[in-house]
């Protein structure tokens, strides 16, 4: 089984390092943004050239780092970088949740949803902050780990994708204890809607951890502290 791992915050953040250990004795490439596209959505590259460097490591050598967004990311490995098409597509692991309406927002999720597009089974997993907090990656890795294995068995229907989003630990969570798989339906409520004037511009201030948690959405599972799995159609 062969994987191709992206995301959206940057070949060098954490996340996808974990990805990358996650799967490190199994065939992979690696394809990620040369600089974090948080929030980009789906936008493509099409009116100007796209610059790939090599960036292989020792014991990783096809890596590359894509001056574009996560789906030209895919887009790319796709069409150029891999040697044949992977099994699945692994994006993340994301440092914040993209939960609900989110998913429009979300470079991490359309890079997967670009799979979709083409006909490849993905993944985009997400750790849910609290406070700004910076997540156990270590933690973080176990978790995914555990919700891969089950969703590798669970191929998601055809142009269809998975959407995970882990939870934040409760105070004194034990390191091996990972939290339940649950299985939910998107959040159809929209995020805060809270702007701060300052002089003649705007900044956004909405809390993202006030936001509307119907019961039964992904957005409660993860507030209460499950790990929040959606099926997402392209």
């Amino acid at each position: 089984m062969t994987f191709l791992l992206t995301n959206d915050d940057g070949i060098d953040a954490p996340g996808i390092q974990v990805l990358e250990e996650l799967v490190a004795e199994l065939p992979h490439l690696t394809v990620a943004p040369r600089q974090p596209h948080s929030g980009c959505g789906h936008r493509i590259t099409a009116l100007q050239p796209i610059q790939v460097d090599a960036l292989p490591l020792a014991d990783h050598p096809q890596r590359y780092a894509v001056h574009g967004t996560p789906a030209d990311c895919t887009r790319l490995a796709l069409a150029q970088l891999c040697p044949k098409p992977p099994h699945w597509v692994l994006s993340g692991i994301n440092a914040g949740g993209n939960l609900g309406v989110d998913a429009y927002i979300s470079g991490t999720v359309a890079a997967v949803r670009e799979a979709a597009y083409q006909g490849i089974p993905g993944i985009a997993i997400s750790q849910y902050l609290k406070g700004g907090q910076e997540p156990n990656w270590q933690r973080t890795g176990t978790w995914a780990a555990k919700v891969i294995a089950q969703l590798l068995k669970k191929p998601p229907q055809p142009g269809c994708f998975w959407n995970v989003n882990l939870p934040w630990p409760e105070e004194g969570q034990p390191m091996n204890q990972i939290p339940d798989l649950v299985f939910c339906e998107p959040s159809r409520d929209p995020l805060p809607l809270s702007y701060e004037k300052q002089g003649n511009c705007y900044r956004y201030n909405g809390s993202y951890s006030d936001r509307a948690a119907a019961p039964g959405s992904d957005v409660a599972t993860c507030f209460s502290g499950a790990i929040a799995i959606t099926h997402l159609c392209s």
